[in-house]
């Protein structure tokens, strides 16, 4: 072992002191040094002392950002739009969430849509839980009647949720709470009796590496503790397996989603409750063995309809009748559009015909349409109020002829909005309940660029300017993982950073579902580099079109996002000046050992398997850090992170700073520390600091003003 005040001779020496291990293993005829491992353990006295110098450390240098006040004052009145949810309908009763305009957290409220005058109540609100706004409502589900609500509630920002049935007509807790429910899904039986649910198996006896694992199929019955529930899925699947659950609305049929972890494709089942007994469903294959992503849920009108991208890159819709679910028996309703990749179908009754209305995503940019039931033939569409992201369409339960949906932009917040099937009117259902106008005319352009193996990437750029008239200060941010789309959506970060001058920049790279499945194969697994190939040429393309320069632009992502920054530094250090990385992943050598990392073991690989061990090495952050010039780098992380351990970011602000030859007052290595809080929902108090501090950072580092 070695000791380093900061790292070698000639490097800063203000940086808190890093003992450097002379650790070498050999790994898969690799030879792979992990000098900073000590920073894995958490509770050791070393580096407990180390993260408390980090923590001085920041607060000595953040103390110069000037415009620190000025940001978390802007944030929080950019906040202060409130925030609403979709409605969801059991018979006379409506269920949303709200968060007013001073409001920390949504709460959970309940109308009686039949009543004159209309009149609210709340049924679940976080605060009156838990005054410090560290518990968050995760997600809910109303039984058919209503008479009932399951809801999921973490504290700390672990995400490990907690179960609890709420009487609607009370307010009283009359089930629960059942713990390691993270991320359930509730399929209520139709009598309000009881619900199919996700549970983690017990973790006695299993390794703790092992306790975020092994989840099964539940059925919860009221007349039973939760440890009597019935396995009804499960006990044969990989421990990484992930499911859902979910009910029709007439209660006959259950329909069950399998994946491993974060793998691309799924399995479907579907059983006939009322052919059954529900304790032990006879779960029929609906697709099984296929590298296909199906989406599946039994609509209204009795038929099984699934959103499957198989044959289909960009989603196609497919129906069968229930009794006949295998995949010999699919009728395509709805092609394929090799333009644009389809995201929800919403089964509508309308008076004359039923109809279906269709989300999908163009480049990013959301489109409804709408076809006729029988046919799939298209009758018009829905003209949305501006350009945006929708992220979901919801019908009303048991049918109807309306549809509501969401719709947001950078420098919108969130409105919801309901389409009448019969007379083809879109109204305004709610808007957020306060609303900010930008200092500045915020112009929004969708720019295209060549990535550097040829391919066309898209970016969108929000700015004062819809072209360069001198280079900004630019902040440029992407995800380019998971099959998740990164679109519009409100964002009082950009509208703040570009009110102060700035130009804010969000690529839509590989890796991501905006072009759909081949989109996102094309930058996962042995393909990730071209994810941060397509990433350092939309900063060269900013570059060389007049947007920045390499001393004005800082980039920013959180989680892959985070490893997405992390490789781009220390891929490209002289290309960036500042950068913000977030709860990232660092150590792809061992990341499948810490938080949710064998997850996502199909989106990267894995470390046990020699070729992927040597995709992952190819890239990893953590062991590409080198002698070097690096950015201004500030990591924030949060003890409550669940997904991805805080461990990531202490090896690599350790490395990184014994490693810069830059001085720690020019460009600092930065390691914030958030307790309280984790990698999902946080308060708006918490999301002003934390905004503030970031563009604070890069209005310093990139000299904003």
């Amino acid at each position: 072992m070695t000791s380093s005040a900061g790292g070698p001779p000639g490097s800063p020496a203000e940086y808190p002191p890093a003992d450097r291990l002379d650790l070498i293993e050999e790994l898969h005829g690799h030879q792979v040094a992990d000098p900073y491992r000590w920073l894995e353990d958490p509770k050791s006295a070393q580096t407990r002392q180390w993260v408390a110098a980090q923590g001085q450390l920041f607060e000595s240098t953040s103390a110069e950002w000037k415009t620190q006040p000025e940001f978390a004052a802007r944030i929080t009145e950019l906040l202060g739009t409130g925030d609403i949810g979709l409605p969801r309908f059991r018979g006379r009763l409506c269920f949303f969430t709200r968060r007013a305009c001073d409001g920390e957290l949504p709460g959970l409220y309940v109308r009686d849509d039949s009543a004159n005058p209309l009149t609210e109540r709340i049924l679940i609100d976080p605060l009156a839980i838990d005054p410090a706004a560290t518990t968050t409502l995760d997600s809910w589900n109303p039984s058919p009647s209503g008479a009932l609500i399951a809801v999921l509630i973490s504290a700390g920002g672990t995400e490990d949720s907690e179960l609890l049935v709420i009487d609607v007509a009370t307010g009283e807790t009359v089930d629960g709470p059942i713990d390691r429910c993270r991320f359930s899904s509730i399929g209520w039986l139709p009598d309000d009796g009881g619900f199919y649910y996700v549970r983690r198996e017990d973790p006695a006896g299993l390794a703790e590496t092992e306790a975020s694992y092994h989840r099964r199929i539940r059925l919860r019955r009221f007349d039973r503790r939760p440890d009597e529930d019935i396995v009804v899925f499960g006990d044969d699947r990989d421990k990484a397996s992930i499911f859902s659950a979910q009910t029709d609305a007439s209660g006959r049929w259950l329909v069950l989603h399998s994946q491993i972890g974060t793998q691309h494709s799924n399995e479907v089942w579907l059983a006939d409750l009322e052919a059954g007994d529900p304790d032990r469903p006879q779960l029929v294959p609906v697709i099984t063995g296929r590298q296909a992503e199906t989406k599946a849920h039994v609509a209204d009108d009795g038929r099984l309809y699934l959103l499957t991208d198989l044959d289909a890159p960009r989603f196609r819709l497919a129906v069968t009748d229930p009794q006949t679910p295998g995949l010999e028996h699919w009728k395509t309703l709805l092609p394929e559009d090799t333009e644009a990749v389809l995201n929800d179908v919403a089964v509508v009754h309308r008076a004359d015909r039923p109809v279906f209305l269709a989300l999908r995503a163009r480049h990013a940019l959301s489109e409804i349409s709408v076809h006729d039931l029988r046919t799939g033939e298209s009758s018009g569409s829905v003209a949305l109020p501006a350009p945006g992201t929708v992220t979901e369409l919801v019908s009303r339960f048991g049918g109807g002829h309306q549809v509501w949906f969401d719709l947001t932009a950078f420098d919108s917040p969130t409105s919801a909005y309901c389409f009448d099937a019969n007379t083809g009117q879109l109204t305004l259902h709610e808007r957020s309940p306060g609303s900010v106008t930008p200092h500045v005319q915020i112009e929004v352009q969708q720019v295209s660029y060549t990535s550097a193996d040829g391919t066309l990437v898209r970016m969108f750029v929000v700015a004062q300017a819809v072209r360069p008239d001198r280079p900004r200060p630019t902040v440029l941010t992407g995800y380019g993982g998971f099959n998740i789309s990164r679109s519009p959506t409100y964002s009082p970060w950009a509208i703040a950073w570009v009110e102060s001058g700035g130009v804010y920049v969000l690529a839509n790279l590989r890796g991501g579902s905006e072009e759909g499945t081949a989109w996102h194969e094309a930058g996962y697994r042995a393909d990730k580099q071209n994810v941060f190939d397509d990433f350092n040429s939309a900063a060269e393309h900013l570059i060389s079109t007049g947007w920045t320069t390499p001393d004005l632009l800082g980039i920013q992502g959180g989680s892959n996002g985070g490893l997405l920054v992390g490789a781009a530094m220390t891929q490209r250090p002289e290309l960036y000046r500042a950068v913000v990385c977030s709860a990232p992943l660092l150590d792809m050598a061992r990341y499948e050992r810490f938080g949710l990392g064998r997850f996502w073991s199909h989106e990267y690989g894995s470390a046990d398997d020699p070729l992927e061990f040597g995709w992952l090495l190819g890239y990893s952050p953590y062991h590409h850090v080198r002698p070097a010039a690096y950015p201004a780098t500030l990591f924030t992380v949060f003890d409550g992170d669940t997904r991805v351990d805080v461990l990531h970011a202490r090896k690599m602000s350790a490395a990184l700073q014994a490693a810069t030859s830059v001085p720690v007052n020019e460009c600092p290595i930065l390691f914030r520390l958030e307790t309280g809080v984790g990698h999902g929902a946080r308060a708006a108090s918490r999301t002003a600091g934390l905004a503030a501090d970031q563009l604070a950072f890069f209005a310093h580092y990139l000299a904003i003003g």
